[in-house]
C-alpha cells in the first residue's frame, strides 16, 4: 500500500518555496519528460524564462 508524504515547503526563515514542474524534450528518446524542481517563490518567473 502507497503511503502519502504530505510535506511543508515551508522553513523557519520564512521563505516561501514553490514546486515548479517544466515540459522538457529528451535528446535521446525525443519523448516528452517532466522535470521537477523546488524554487523559492521570488525566482520562479526567471527559472521558468530559462531554457537550460
Amino acid at each position: 500500500m502507497a503511503k502519502k508524504v504530505v510535506a511543508t515547503l515551508r522553513t523557519s526563515s520564512g521563505k516561501d518555496f514553490a514546486k515548479v514542474y517544466r515540459m522538457v524534450r529528451s535528446p535521446k528518446t525525443g519523448a516528452y519528460m517532466w522535470k521537477e524542481n523546488i524554487v523559492p517563490n521570488d525566482t520562479v518567473k526567471e527559472f521558468l524564462a530559462n531554457q537550460a
